[in-house]
């Protein structure tokens, strides 16, 4: 065990003496690679049931994926407010703190998933209709939502841990949960969907068994002593300020989710009421998975640094903190950039995977494009607010949330719709994107220049 203790403070040892240029790779590239294959995961559904060529089909798993987004919400309030308290406390030396802290993460994803798919089962027909679905994809929406809320907590789990494993350095250990789960739901995919023809209802057993198979590797983690961390009962603790450290960061990044989650909601419903409506949400479903694939890279090196800013911040090291902050956002910015440009010159043969539909096919074309002129910008604003969110800065990252999703968005989305139709609905995320980017460094500057790092030994 004490070898082990050793490894693990290395790990750690390691924010404070290699470069930062490679502490940022090292972290964010099994990140990313764990985000590329939450993005097959995501795509997967989508694809094999494309390929059944019931558009309809692809139009019930868009009805629904909101919803799961809410409990990955959850999940991120718990794993995103871990990871801060905690890095921030194996920084200062404070690993007590850092074990109860882990352990009531995991005590409160069991909890609250396990209240919230008890509610969403004896309200499915009401949540069905509240999340837009109508006509000939109500049933399949709600076949879809009776079978794969049986995931949540295992969803809240995987999601919560695949940052918290992060905090001890162990990137490569948090990328291969994530890795295992969603390879997993690829493999059994094509099995349930089209092998035994289960359509829709095998898309989601297949999501059922990819998050539980994930949440128990992260499980066996703890169990077999591999960390320095705990998930035991007798480390859950709400006392020394536990509770307000995980929700005050937590909350940000969880608002976050929640609000991209309500806010499909409601463009899903907007475009539901136009002629062809299904078709238009189906268009829509499959553009909101190719601009994942830009938003999970800015996702995955901002989670992916986030545990080294807030061990800098800990230790009042400003110089690694700001340089660490800079490159993951050049390197945020570039990638994410190549990215678009690629979706946005091949949108019609990428859409084209998923639809058979023509009305289908150039919704999702037309949208693809909107979102993809500034998609790439979330490269940067990503790690500035999991930055913010990693020193403890709740409040600034609480803004950042609210501006890119809520405040900004959803005005925009009705004032622009009234003025233009369809084309200022979906490109009202373009100006919510300029905005909240230029929001989050004004933000970060300030905490910063009010930090006093002055009693820091570097």
């Amino acid at each position: 065990m004490h070898g082990k203790n050793d490894n693990k403070a290395s790990a750690i040892e390691s924010f404070k003496s290699d470069s930062v240029t490679s502490i940022v790779l090292k972290n964010s590239i099994p990140a990313l690679i764990a985000m590329m294959m939450v993005m097959v995961y995501n795509l997967a559904d989508t694809f094999f049931l494309g390929l059944t060529h019931n558009d309809l089909a692809v139009t019930a798993v868009s009805y629904a994926t909101p919803l799961f987004m809410i409990f990955m919400s959850l999940g991120t309030l718990f794993g995103v407010g871990g990871t801060s308290v905690i890095s921030r406390a194996l920084g200062a030396g404070k690993i007590d703190h850092a074990k109860k802290t882990c352990s009531f993460c995991m005590w409160s994803c069991v909890i609250v998933g396990t209240i919230f798919m008890i509610i969403l089962w004896a309200c499915l027909d009401s949540v069905t209709v509240m999340l837009g679905a109508k006509d000939e994809g109500f049933e399949l929406t709600k076949l879809y939502l009776k079978i794969a809320v049986g995931c949540g907590v295992f969803s809240m789990i995987s999601n919560c841990f695949s940052s918290i494993v992060r905090t001890e350095g162990e990137a490569m250990k948090a990328m291969t949960g994530t890795l295992i789960g969603n390879l997993l739901n690829l493999i059994l995919d094509p099995i349930f969907i089209l092998g035994l023809k289960q359509g829709v209802a095998g898309a989601a057993i297949a999501t059922v068994i990819g998050n539980a198979v994930a949440a128990l590797y992260y499980i066996l983690y703890f169990l077999k002593g591999k960390s320095s961390l705990s998930i035991s009962i007798k480390d859950f603790s709400v006392k020394d300020k536990i509770v307000s450290g995980v929700f005050s960061v937590g909350i940000s990044a969880s608002l976050a989710n929640l609000l991209v989650s309500m806010s499909s909601i409601i463009v899903n419903m907007q475009l539901s009421k136009y002629e062809n409506g299904n078709m238009l949400v189906a268009g829509y479903g499959v553009t909101a998975k190719v601009i994942m694939i830009v938003t999970l890279i800015g996702i995955g090196i901002g989670s992916g640094v986030q545990p080294f800013i807030g061990y800098c911040y800990g230790a009042l090291n400003k110089k690694r903190l700001v340089q660490g902050i800079r490159f993951a956002s050049l390197f945020g910015l570039i990638l994410c950039f190549i990215i678009a440009a690629l979706c946005f010159i091949f949108a019609e043969p990428v859409v084209k995977v998923f639809l058979t539909d023509a009305s289908a096919l150039e919704a999702g074309v037309h949208f693809t494009r909107i979102l993809m002129s500034t998609a790439w910008l979330i490269g940067a604003f990503a790690v500035i607010q999991n930055s913010l969110q990693a020193i403890g800065a709740a409040t600034p990252a609480l803004l950042a949330s609210i501006f890119r999703q809520g405040v900004i968005f959803v005005p925009m989305m009705f004032i622009l719709q009234s003025l233009i139709g369809i084309d200022g609905l979906i490109g009202a995320q373009p100006v919510a994107d300029i905005l909240s980017l230029v929001i989050v460094i004004i933000m970060l500057i300030i905490k910063l220049n009010k930090t006093d790092f002055s009693s820091s030994k570097s």
